[in-house]
């Protein structure tokens, strides 16, 4: 597998302190506001609470990932499915 391919597809996840968190491996960021980021990764779909959360930078490109704020918690959906985004948190 080329180095690229492992690169795009690789996912890690990095909390400083609770106010810097690193993404890598992101797909697509399906919705974001100051208290909730969702965004789909190469490991499902990752869901982002805290407050006076910002998305310092984004890279689809390189699937990268920057926030700022305070991280409440980090939650995995165990698979993804088809829907809307309130049918995918109500679950």
């Amino acid at each position: 597998m080329p180095y690229e391919e492992l690169v795009a597809t690789g996912h890690r996840l990095i909390l400083e302190e609770r106010e810097h968190l690193t993404v890598s491996g992101v797909e697509e960021v399906e919705s974001f506001d100051e208290n909730l980021i969702v965004m789909d990764t190469a490991q499902g779909v990752l869901v982002v609470r805290g407050e006076d959360l910002h998305i310092e930078k984004l890279s689809l490109d390189g699937g990268d990932l920057k926030v700022e704020g305070t991280v409440e918690s980090l939650t995995y959906e165990a698979e993804r499915r088809k829907g809307g985004f309130l049918s995918r948190l109500l679950g």
